[in-house]
């Protein structure tokens, strides 16, 4: 048995469109897997998609058929069957083989495999795709089908492509087209093991592995076969193994085994995360499969699983229906980021840029990753980065902010897709939770959907029937919901009656902070479960500029827009600083506000959410990463730098959270203990003026169990005699998380602050720079934007407030060779109180 590759000596040629001069006609040399537009930009015939308003001058590429071709070398081994297997056509295509139609296809979510055995030729075959143009493509099926509601501007609905490459209010508008997945020749005889599904559980101290095999035949009607399955532990030691003899034309083998004190698979902060690698094989019951050295005849597969247990509990209690994350029946506080394509272009996401991002999450001290609806299952590289750093992925289904067909032409691509990726990502541990779509059962119940619809489907028999039984029939390891947000309310009641965005039930999304409200209006949501909320900031300084050449810099300016996708979204960030921060004046100010501000908001969100525990059980902030350079609500940008909003999340996403909130007409310290560690001791209140000077001061006793949390009502007589523009309440508890909480009674822009508060110091340590900067006052949110000097440069803080006295380290590396006193100079060491010099008298 074979696979052989077919990557080599392709071409992409346009077929029609309005295509430019210097591109009709020519025939450019393509990656496989690519996509057309990085083909086209390797050839020097487009600029970077990315840069300035190329985004405008490049949409005939969406508006073009394009064609694939290569020719390659075939001799005939003797095998029973010859498949062409195409992993990922991106997406409405016809793929010819010496001239013969094999295949059509119509989805880039799945593979498709045909055997092509009558098409090859001895010698030169020829090989072409071709694409249609996914923008006309999308716009003649709205003419036959009908329109259907959704965001933005191009009917993605209507395909099963990703549905973010037409655009989003984050993403750039480059639909396009390519072979985004590997294709070859799969040349094999006898038995084909199809697909397992290692379906893992946990009895007593033992794992249970179901394997559940698809075999495929070459047309063998005699014989028997024996397919085994075996467990090894990391060290590489069989643990297990079982095999059963089937006979020949079977489709399907069940095997089951136990492994005896199996070590658990657990997220980050709950333990390890052993995996245990799983083969299986299916060969002729004579040749000793399973036991000996495998031949030509024997068929395998492998994969890692771990072994753990996941269930969500969404029993209604006193308070409405919480949604809570039990994985080997511990409860998970979840802290997480919702996850997006890395890249527009998602053939330029490599297994090192995966890890990355998941380390970005890791060291943010996130402990779930949510797959958004409007992007793609990942490659098996994201899912094995998330199993081995304890991550846990919520997985969408592949619909987002809009109605889907359900007729025919449309739901039998839908099965066929989500079969697939039900299967494919069932080895994975870190996959605990399959959901049906993202806010389009919200937006059935609020967007005004039913009126525009009268009466024709929209998805909900997907959400409601087709997936859960899916995931149900193929997986019933993981937990499923229908959609997010989703309220979990009465099974028996409407959505009319129970909300699918009610705070008190399930899961709840909330965008009118942001859209139209403060971000103290999150205080207003007593949420079970926050699945996606956000604010926006614009990337670190060096991807800016990178990107975005208006002369001069301003936030309206032409080119600053192209890179801001949100509805009005610059007066959004203008208006969303008002009563907070003083107003900038100047483009860096801007900038470095914005950035602040955006951190400011998901923090104050975080805190409360949390502080609620355990009525809250979880926050998915809106969202880790970014697919281009643009404003946006990531924490992480396109050029992989760690925003203002990064080092707030590390923060308030900590283990261990001292936080102080308002409750009633009083305020309490909350203390979030979320480790196994009990922690007990003294906790100083103290109330002190910006200069440092102690004004009074309480010591109450403090206790907190494992896992746990508890409210430490601050004594009235402390609180009330705050003066919130000159003082602030600090919070003091030795040895758990920070050590500190902070209260600010007010604004900066109403505090007295210093606007020059610190001292600053530099030293070289090796290839790095050490900043100490010393607060001769309060000085809020202290950060360096090294990248200012230096694109590559990083720091290992930011956002660190100090009181009056206090000093704090910042160590700089990549960044050897910058003027040392640029290091601490106005442009790159940023405070809070910074922003003051702008209105100071």
């Amino acid at each position: 048995m074979a696979f052989s590759p077919l990557h080599d000596d392709w071409t992409v040629e346009a077929v029609t469109g309005p295509v430019p001069d210097a591109v009709a006609g020519r025939r450019v040399p393509a990656t496989v897997p690519g996509q057309v537009h990085t083909d086209l930009l390797a050839a020097g015939l487009v600029t970077d998609p990315f840069d300035g308003d190329a985004e405008s001058a490049q949409q005939w590429i969406g508006d073009t058929s394009w064609r694939f071709s290569t020719t390659f070398v075939w001799h005939d081994d003797g095998s029973a069957r010859h498949d062409l297997v195409a992993e990922g056509l991106d997406t409405v295509a016809v793929v010819e083989l010496n001239g013969r139609v094999v295949a059509r296809t119509e989805n880039q979510h799945r593979s498709y495999r045909v055997d092509v055995r009558e098409a090859l030729v001895e010698g030169q075959n020829a090989l072409t795709v071709t694409f249609a143009a996914p923008v006309a493509e999308a716009e003649a099926r709205v003419a036959l089908h009908g329109a259907l509601p959704h965001v933005n501007h191009h009917p993605f609905n209507m395909l099963r492509k990703q549905a973010s490459s037409f655009g989003w209010d984050w993403g750039v508008d480059v639909a396009g087209a390519g072979i985004w997945r590997p294709i070859g020749l799969d040349s094999w005889s006898g038995v084909r093991i199809a697909s397992v599904r290692p379906l893992v559980g946990v009895d007593g101290t033992a794992g249970t592995l179901d394997a559940r095999v698809a075999l495929e035949w070459d047309g063998v009607t005699t014989g028997e076969h024996r397919v085994a399955v075996e467990v090894t532990s990391l060290e590489g030691h069989r643990v297990a193994d079982a095999s059963v003899v089937v006979a020949a034309g079977t489709a399907d083998a069940a095997l089951g085994l136990v492994v005896p004190d199996a070590r658990l698979w657990w997220p980050l902060g709950h333990g390890d995360q052993p995996l245990y690698g799983v083969r299986v094989t299916a060969a002729p019951a004579d040749d000793g499969a399973g036991g000996g050295a495998p031949d030509a005849t024997t068929a395998s597969w492998a994969s890692r699983i771990g072994f753990r247990t996941v269930r969500v509990d969404t029993t209604p209690d006193a308070d409405g229906t919480p949604f809570v994350v039990l994985v080997n029946e511990r409860v998970v506080q979840v802290r997480g980021a919702n996850w997006i394509p890395d890249h527009a272009f998602v053939t330029e996401i490599d297994r090192d840029r995966y890890q990355r991002r998941v380390a970005d999450a890791t060291e943010a001290n996130m402990n779930l990753l949510r797959v958004w609806g409007g992007g793609i299952y990942e490659s098996d590289d994201f899912y094995d980065a998330c199993d081995e750093a304890g991550v846990l992925v919520w997985q969408d289904f592949l619909f987002a902010c809009a109605a889907y067909a359900e007729e025919d032409w449309l739901a039998a691509e839908v099965e066929a897709e989500a079969r697939e990726a039900i299967t494919r990502l069932s080895p994975h541990p870190s996959l605990v939770i399959w959901n049906g779509n993202n806010e389009n059962i919200w937006g059935f119940v609020d967007w005004g959907w039913k009126a525009e619809l009268q009466g024709r489907t929209w998805g909900d028999g997907y959400y409601r029937d087709l997936l859960p039984r899916l995931v149900a029939e193929l997986d019933g390891t993981r937990a499923y919901s229908p959609g997010s947000p989703f309220s979990f309310g009465d099974p028996g009641a409407s959505d009319d009656e129970v909300h699918p965005n009610d705070h008190r039930h399930g899961t709840m999304h909330i965008w009118d902070v942001w859209n139209r409200r403060d971000y103290t209006a999150y205080r207003e949501y007593p949420a079970r479960f926050v699945s996606e909320f956000g604010f926006q900031g614009p990337p670190a300084w060096s991807t800016l500029v990178g990107s975005v050449h208006d002369e001069p810099l301003d936030p309206y300016g032409h080119q600053m827009l192209v890179h801001q996708k949100a509805e009005e979204g610059n007066l959004k960030l203008e208006r969303g600083m008002q009563g907070h921060l003083p107003a900038p004046a100047t483009i860096e100010d801007w900038h470095w506000a914005t950035q602040l501000n955006q951190a400011a908001a998901i923090r104050f969100g975080v805190e409360h959410f949390r502080s609620l525990a355990p009525l809250n059980t979880g926050t998915i902030v809106w969202q880790l990463n970014d697919d281009w350079p643009v404003t946006s609500w990531a924490a992480v940008d396109f050029d992989e730098h760690r925003k203002p909003l990064w080092f707030a999340l590390r923060d308030c996403y900590a283990p261990r959270l001292a936080t102080i909130q308002p409750r009633g007409d009083s305020l309490a310290v909350v203390l979030l203990n979320d480790v196994d560690n009990a922690w007990a001791g003294d906790v100083v209140l103290r109330r002190t003026s910006f200069s440092g000077d102690v004004l009074d001061e309480v010591v109450v006793p403090g206790a907190v169990g494992s896992r746990g949390s508890v409210e430490l009502e601050v004594p009235s007589p402390l609180a009330d005699a705050l003066d919130p523009v000159a003082e602030l309440l600090v919070a003091v508890l030795p040895g758990f998380g920070s050590g500190r909480a902070v209260w600010d009674a007010a604004e900066v822009v109403d505090q007295r602050l210093d606007p020059d508060p610190v001292a600053t110091e530099v030293v070289r340590d090796g290839d790095a720079w050490l900043v100490t900067v010393t607060a001769r006052s309060y000085a809020r949110d202290v950060t360096l934007l090294v990248d200012v000097l230096d694109p590559r440069a990083t720091v290992d803080r930011g956002l660190v407030t100090l009181l009056a006295g206090e000093s704090a380290t910042f160590r700089v590396e990549g960044a050897a060779d910058v003027d040392p006193h640029a290091l601490t100079g106005r442009g790159v060491l940023r405070h809070a109180n910074g922003l003051l010099l702008a209105v100071a008298p």
